[in-house]
């Protein structure tokens, strides 16, 4: 089992940046990829960024160049930056970990999601 806790989120001005974090409860190292999905009012959940094990990342297309992922294995945290924020970017944001035993089977773990309002 994995906990994750998102923090981070807020209310932030179109055009400004905001950064989110995920804690994990083990170690973020034996954990397959994580990522950074969001859910707006309405809408579903849809992917924003993933970064695998080995600190590839992979964006949506409406985040390339705006967002970034990275993971800090000493911290067993997955941090997500933010910028050019515009009011499309609001939702709430849900960190996921997905592990993969030796069995193949896959496991997602999400977090309690984390709001992030752009709004002026």
């Amino acid at each position: 089992q994995v906990q994750l806790v998102e923090s981070g989120g807020g209310l932030v001005q179109p055009g400004g940046s905001l950064s989110l974090s995920c804690a994990a409860s083990i170690s973020i190292s034996s954990i397959n990829a994580m990522g950074w999905y969001r859910q707006a009012p309405g809408k579903q959940r849809e992917l924003v960024a993933v970064i695998t094990s080995g600190g590839r990342p992979n964006y949506a297309d409406f985040v390339k160049g705006r967002f970034t992922i990275s993971r800090d294995n000493a911290k067993n945290t997955v941090l997500l930056q933010m910028s050019s924020l515009s009011a499309e970017d609001t939702a709430v944001y849900y960190c996921n970990a997905r592990r993969v035993d030796y069995s193949l089977r896959v496991f997602n773990y999400w977090g309690q999601g984390t709001q992030v309002t752009v709004s002026s």
